[in-house]
């Protein structure tokens, strides 16, 4: 079957008069069912653990001045002191 530049058979019920093509059609079915899933965020290998700690106002308020990050940047400055 021929295709167009959109890779849409050419006879496709785009090329009429209606804006949508007829999704129950065997060529669509066999699209979508070859169609890789793809939900949320790809998973990380190494896991960080959720908790709760406090923190010196001030060292907070630092660390959030640096803009976007601040919690990877404190992560990073802690996993240096504590890992040699």
């Amino acid at each position: 079957m021929p295709v167009n530049k959109r890779n849409m058979p050419v006879d496709s019920p785009i090329d009429s008069d209606d804006d949508l093509p007829d999704l129950s059609t065997p060529y669509w079915e066999e699209r979508i069912a070859k169609a890789p899933v793809r939900r949320g965020r790809p998973k990380a290998t190494v896991t960080k653990v959720s908790t709760t700690i406090r923190l010196d106002a001030e060292v907070l308020a630092r660390f959030r001045a640096t803009g976007p990050g601040w919690q990877s940047r404190i992560n990073k400055a802690l996993r240096d002191a504590v890992i040699e």
